[in-house]
């Protein structure tokens, strides 16, 4: 990181036609997907059943993957939460009557590779049990937990998480506005939109499966993003009232690069943790964990290569950034 001190000067806003036909791209494929492709939306979004079950002995995914398509249940998706030993099915949907149905049946798919198993003892006196003489294998599949999902559960969860996300970005928009400047609160929001449509977009063209905690991901991604962006906004305030001397362009590129170790920092860090979610916390959780990461590195380039440049586009004037005279109070002195 000693490349990137006080005295880097990189032409940030220099390169913002190059940076804004880059994203323009980005966006214009996501869109594209999304209606050519659509999301991959998990069980929540879409209904369906959902199946616990529990091994005496770890299991391949793969096995339990081939048990159900030989049952016909070949939409099953099926992955571990916790340890090998359990395992998560989640089928499509169905009638809520047929629940019982569908669980009796997955548990019979699971357990007929084991009817003719046959139970050896060990060295030890403790039974395996054994099949074609490749070793031990699971032999008992016990059912965990059973859950029926409607579809209008998923489109009511599709719905308010949109309208939490629009409300989201109005509120940002009113706070920066009143923090800065309404051209600063324009730049931010579309900041923000650029980084939640790339991050959906990536998700439809590798058609990423799109569950409740990747929504919950976009959502904290608008915060990290904003939080840099921020930053980088309250130097280029700072630096308008003291430089007497310099064109916006100059005083904004000055104030990204100021900001950049700060920001460059802050996202590798994150980045360490987010990586060791992905790699470490299993299933469950590696679909948060790669929201969250698209999401950082692409707040991280928007808030150096859109938000600015937008603010820039929109006319920012020195005159912009003059203290408010205060009742009762000496205005002070803004030398041009």
């Amino acid at each position: 990181m000693e490349l990137i001190g006080k005295d880097t000067n990189i032409d940030f806003i220099g390169k913002r036609k190059l940076a804004l036909i880059v994203s323009f791209t980005l966006i214009v494929i996501g869109i594209l997907s999304l209606f050519v492709r659509g999301l991959n939306f998990g069980i929540e979004f879409t209904g369906g059943t959902l199946v616990e079950v529990a091994y005496d002995q770890p299991v391949q995914i793969a096995e339990v993957r081939a048990q159900l398509a030989d049952a016909g249940q070949n939409d099953a998706v099926v992955q571990y939460f916790g340890t090998t030993r359990d395992v998560s099915i989640r089928l499509p949907a169905a009638d809520e009557s047929s629940t019982a149905q569908i669980s009796t049946e997955t548990l019979q798919a699971l357990r007929a590779p084991f009817k003719e198993v046959l139970a050896e003892k060990t060295d030890g006196g403790e039974q395996q049990c054994m099949r074609d003489g490749q070793g031990p294998v699971a032999c008992k599949v016990q059912m965990r937990r059973i859950e029926f999902i409607g579809p209008q559960f998923g489109e009511e969860l599709a719905e308010n998480g949109g309208l939490a996300m629009l409300a989201a970005l109005f509120l940002i928009m009113l706070y920066v506005a009143f923090r800065f400047e309404w051209k600063f609160s324009i730049g931010s929001v579309a900041a923000l939109g650029h980084d939640v449509l790339i991050a959906i977009g990536i998700f439809s063209i590798f058609q990423l499966e799109f569950t409740q905690p990747v929504l919950a991901a976009l959502l904290a991604v608008i915060g990290y993003s904003l939080n840099d962006t921020i930053v980088v906004f309250d130097r280029i305030r700072e630096n308008f009232r003291k430089m007497r001397k310099g064109a916006p362009v100059e005083i904004m590129n000055q104030s990204i690069n100021q900001t950049l170790r700060r920001t460059v920092l802050t996202s590798v860090t994150t980045l360490l943790v987010l990586f060791a979610l992905f790699f470490l916390g299993g299933e469950v959780i590696r679909g948060f964990a790669v929201a969250l990461i698209i999401g950082v590195i692409i707040g991280t380039y928007s808030s150096i290569f859109v938000a600015s440049p937008i603010v820039l586009m929109l006319g920012l004037s020195r005159e912009d950034m003059l203290l408010v005279k205060k009742e009762g109070a000496d205005q002070e002195q803004i030398l041009p």
